[in-house]
């Protein structure tokens, strides 16, 4: 539980990166060199985008991982190495009999696993839904001083999904994406809008450059709680950068207490 006098900001690294198809191994090495030049300070949150060790790729049977797989340890590695939280999506394998989710998965600053969340709204436009079955629920965090809910892609299109984190106590809602450049301009207008109407800070971290079926417009972006830009990056790999500061957040809030008129079944 965070203190009421602990509430430092939080500074968030976005990590924006060209993935190689299907190569993990590459794939965290482009990771370490987007971090290596300026590296975070401890009790930063560094956030890498949906399936960064792959790609978006339907092929579930042979790059799902179990818990505990290789790129969980090298997320675990990097959260130790730099005292940071760590989230980031992959492809997950929960066991035998459950089919694969594409999952974000959060690491505090000791690289321990400390949540986890299944995309709940697959993206049956690509056939996701036929190599991945849905999560059940939103999950609300703890990441430094703000209660933060992570979201994977497609889920972006369904606001109920933000609005139900928001009403169990969720300041930041988080956004891991492959999201194709055809479509960029609702990438940013949805991020937008999702802080506008949670009064939330929103963090959108997408990949750039080309897979095998999409090119990929990067664009990741962080805003405030009344939709201003904090940092946003262009289209090619890049680290975007920002100081949440709940205090300021707690303080619009009070404000304007839009929330308040949540109606009973926001939180269901």
């Amino acid at each position: 539980m965070v203190e009421a006098n602990d509430l430092r900001p939080l500074h968030v690294r976005v990590c924006q990166l060209d993935i190689a198809w299907e190569d993990k191994s590459a794939n965290f090495a482009r990771v370490e060199d987007l971090l290596k030049t300026d590296p975070p300070a401890p009790g930063s949150l560094i956030v890498l985008p949906e399936m960064f060790a792959t790609g978006f790729s339907m092929n579930a049977a042979a790059l799902a991982e179990a818990p505990g797989g290789p790129t969980e340890q090298f997320l675990a590695g990097l959260a130790s190495r730099t005292g940071c939280h760590v989230l980031a999506g992959l492809p997950a394998r929960a066991d035998a009999s459950g089919g694969p989710t594409n999952d974000a998965v959060v690491f505090d600053t000791s690289g321990r696993l400390v949540d986890r969340y299944s995309k709940m709204r697959l993206f049956s436009f690509a056939d996701e839904h036929r190599h991945y079955r849905p999560g059940e629920d939103v999950r609300v965090m703890e990441v430094g001083a703000l209660k933060a809910a992570p979201l994977v892609c497609y889920d972006l299109r369904f606001p109920e999904l933000a609005r139900r984190a928001v009403a169990r106590g969720a300041e930041l809602l988080i956004y891991i994406a492959n999201w194709p450049a055809v479509r960029q301009e609702h990438w940013l207008a949805l991020l937008r809008a999702r802080a506008i109407e949670n009064q939330a800070f929103v963090v959108g971290a997408n990949r750039c450059g080309d897979s095998p079926h999409n090119r990929y417009g990067g664009g990741s972006v962080i805003f405030d709680p009344q939709g201003q830009t904090l940092a946003q990056a262009g289209d090619a790999p890049a680290v975007i950068a920002a100081d949440l500061d709940v205090r300021a957040l707690l303080a619009y809030r009070q404000h304007f207490p839009a929330l308040r008129d949540m109606g009973p079944s926001d939180a269901r």
